[in-house]
């Protein structure tokens, strides 16, 4: 799927590594594991769909979200991740819509949830940006904010 110059396509052979190579700031490193970890995952709980984010045929960014629903008896976005080369140029909210509009299309209109650490900020206004709602729920250090997809086709 693409908008603008901004497109998410499966992970593959000739985009896994380029993925495995992005690095988010130093600041932000401590709110999530490497690419490579979250591909690995990928490769043993086949219910997780890596995708890599591409701006201008370049790869920018990695996202994965699960294609079975979890707590919350919703579906859990696992990573959106823009390399720290790309940040603020709006590739991160792009590639989220985009993952969005393929959830709902291969997964019907249902509820994502998105765990994050509350001290992300950048986290926090991306999600909230895109009508995730914080509703209270929290899973040790993480808090989980959701947003229904029932009418994401008239957005």
């Amino acid at each position: 799927m693409k908008t603008n110059d901004v497109k998410i396509v499966e992970l593959n052979a000739e985009n896994w590594y380029d993925c495995c190579e992005l690095e988010v700031s130093e600041d932000q490193k401590q709110y999530m594991e490497p690419n490579a970890v979250s591909i690995a995952q990928s490769k043993f709980e086949p219910s997780l769909k890596p995708y890599a984010i591409c701006k201008d045929n370049q790869t920018v960014g990695f996202l994965m979200y699960n294609s079975v629903p979890e707590e919350l008896g919703g579906y859990w976005v696992y990573r959106i991740m823009v390399d720290q080369a790309f940040q603020g140029q709006g590739i991160g909210k792009a590639a989220t819509n985009l993952m969005l509009a393929e959830m709902n299309r291969l997964l019907g209109p249902t509820k994502i949830v998105v765990g994050y650490h509350p001290d992300n900020l950048n986290a926090h206004n991306l999600y909230k940006s895109l009508g995730f709602e914080d509703l209270g729920d929290r899973f040790g250090k993480v808090m989980a904010v959701v947003k229904q997809l029932d009418n994401l086709q008239d957005k």
